[in-house]
C-alpha cells in the first residue's frame, strides 16, 4: 500500500525552517539565508514536497556545523 500524504502547507514549511533555525541556534550556529524555498511553495507540480533552503554560510559556520554533527554522531 502506498502512503499518500498531502503536500506540506506554507505553515508546515515555515514551522520546519523555524525549528531548524532554533535547533542550530542552540549550538551557536546561525545560517542567515535559512528560509522556505518560495518557488517550491508556489509549485503546482505534484507531488509538491516543500523545501527548506539552507543558503550560504561562511567557513567558520560550516566548520561549526560539521563539528556539531560529528559530536552528535559519536553519541
Amino acid at each position: 500500500m502506498t502512503d499518500h500524504q498531502s503536500p506540506p502547507t506554507a505553515y508546515d514549511m515555515t514551522l520546519c525552517a523555524e525549528e531548524l533555525r532554533d535547533a542550530l541556534a542552540g549550538h551557536g550556529i546561525t545560517l542567515p539565508s535559512l528560509r522556505v524555498d518560495l518557488p517550491t511553495l508556489a509549485s503546482t507540480y505534484p507531488p509538491r514536497a516543500g523545501l527548506v533552503a539552507l543558503g550560504n554560510c561562511n567557513l567558520a559556520t560550516a566548520r561549526a556545523l560539521a563539528a556539531v554533527l560529528r559530536k552528535a554522531a559519536d553519541r
